[in-house]
């Protein structure tokens, strides 16, 4: 994006103890606590936007890897100044233990269109999202300000808001800090490599500041680290991160357990897997492994968030506010980037993002023949639910006969290539499995001593 080139004036900021109107302001104690499960902000599209949503999401995991979406995947905050929309929420922690949200203000993918300005809110608890308010971060003409992320500089004694803009020398991250989040100093050049940047993601650890980025030259995910934290003093340490075609939003996310960490790369575009991610045991060392997808699973139509670590209390009253999903997916164990989904009739596995998007949601329902069983009614075609026909799979209107009832009626069973996950076992041909071949769902006969591939094709975890 072209910008007219400009000199950038940076605005003098207090080191030491933060400042305001001339007094000082001690640092208070950071917030000590116990974490026992993660947040996710994120906002939502889908390859035909069908599940486009502009506005603030939640999700909440134990393990850091698979995700509950909250209030039935919409939203629970949507702006309502600037473009009316956001993209990018980050979630960050203020020393006082409460919860500031910033998001750039943008609804869409006209990334033509520049705010100077981001949207924020505050939250106790996560249980609500008040004073919104929108935090005007510079007053250069047709820049953007994107991707921002927040981290408490120790040195300083005030919060850095970091994020993207397109400058005189090109993309780079600027920060302003604050001690309040309801007035920023002058930005100032934060990270400049000597090459385009983009989605910058802080974590402050042990000392070490880490600063995680995307390269535009090549698109890739790289990681650098400064011992103080300060503009202009991060060395690159880590060798190029890619999974799939194109990376962006890197999230680095240290794990509850103290066991390492975890980092989420956004596909950029949704026409494939919407994250993929890396762990380590040592952040320090140049140390990132490929997770399998079948060990993660994002929120649905998730894009572009941030992740926290939250409290139990924090875990327990979020879900109590906002509610868990009333449908269900079905994920499969050797094709993990696939889920059960019905089309043109049929029940088939087909790789997620896909649109219309609602095809892969399900209603677990009690058995029709039995109610120990379970039943698959379609979220978006209800009074519909899958039953074999020709021990074929397929999507059909209830006729409330004894057959079609026995037909959609399945037992939950211990997954037969993982006990962690689950199969499902047909009601009225008991020795056969619901199983994808060719992608296709149908049932066919399968026990213990059937091929690894088989009981793997039988074998799915049921997720949100």
């Amino acid at each position: 994006m072209a910008l007219t080139r400009r000199a950038f004036t940076l605005g003098a900021v207090a080191t030491g103890a933060a400042t305001a109107a001339g007094l000082t302001i001690a640092p208070r104690a950071a917030f000590a606590a116990t974490y026992t499960g993660y947040v996710m902000t994120y906002f939502t599209e889908s390859p035909n936007f069908v599940g486009a949503d502009y506005g603030l999401h939640l999700a909440v995991s134990r393990d850091g890897l698979n995700w509950t979406p909250l209030n039935q995947n919409n939203p629970v905050a949507t702006p309502t100044a600037g473009q009316l929309g956001l993209r990018d929420p980050f979630v960050f922690r203020k020393q006082d233990g409460t919860f500031i949200v910033i998001a750039t203000d943008l609804r869409g993918t006209d990334f033509g269109v520049n705010s100077q300005y981001l949207h924020v809110w505050d939250s106790t608890n996560l249980t609500s999202f008040t004073g919104y308010r929108r935090l005007r971060m510079h007053t250069y003409n047709n820049a953007h300000t994107w991707a921002p992320t927040v981290f408490w500089d120790a040195n300083r004694g005030q919060y850095g808001i970091v994020y993207s803009c397109n400058t005189s020398s090109g993309d780079v991250f600027l920060v302003n800090y604050t001690s309040d989040f309801q007035s920023v100093g002058s930005p100032q050049v934060f990270f400049s490599p000597g090459f385009g940047v983009l989605d910058s993601d802080i974590v402050v650890d042990g000392g070490v500041t880490y600063l995680y980025y995307k390269n535009l030259a090549n698109g890739n995910l790289y990681g650098a680290r400064s011992s103080t934290g300060a503009p202009n003093s991060f060395t690159t340490y880590t060798s190029a991160l890619r999974q799939g075609d194109a990376m962006e939003a890197p999230l680095l996310v240290k794990r509850n357990d103290g066991n390492g960490w975890y980092l989420w790369g956004d596909s950029f575009a949704p026409v494939n897997a919407d994250y993929y991610a890396w762990s380590s045991g040592n952040i320090t060392a140049n140390a990132w492994t490929v997770l399998n997808q079948r060990d993660y699973t994002p929120p649905l139509n998730g894009k572009h968030g941030s992740i926290l670590g939250i409290t139990e209390a924090e875990y327990t009253g979020a879900i109590s506010r906002w509610g868990t999903p009333n449908w269900v997916r079905l994920k499969s164990t050797n094709f993990p980037d696939r889920f059960v989904r019905h089309l043109n009739g049929v029940g088939r596995l087909d790789a997620y993002p896909f649109d219309p998007y609602q095809d892969q949601l399900w209603r677990l329902v009690p058995g029709l023949a039995d109610p120990a069983g379970v039943s698959f009614e379609s979220v978006n075609r209800p009074g519909n639910f899958l039953r074999h026909s020709g021990y074929a799979i397929r999507l059909e209107p209830n006729n409330n006969t004894a057959t079609f009832r026995a037909d959609a009626t399945f037992h939950r069973t211990p997954g037969l290539a993982d006990s962690s996950w689950t199969s499902f076992r047909s009601h009225n041909f008991p020795d056969r499995y619901l199983r994808h071949s060719g992608y296709l769902l149908r049932i066919d006969p399968l026990s213990a001593s059937s091929s690894a591939t088989d009981r793997q094709d039988a074998t799915f975890r049921i997720t949100s």
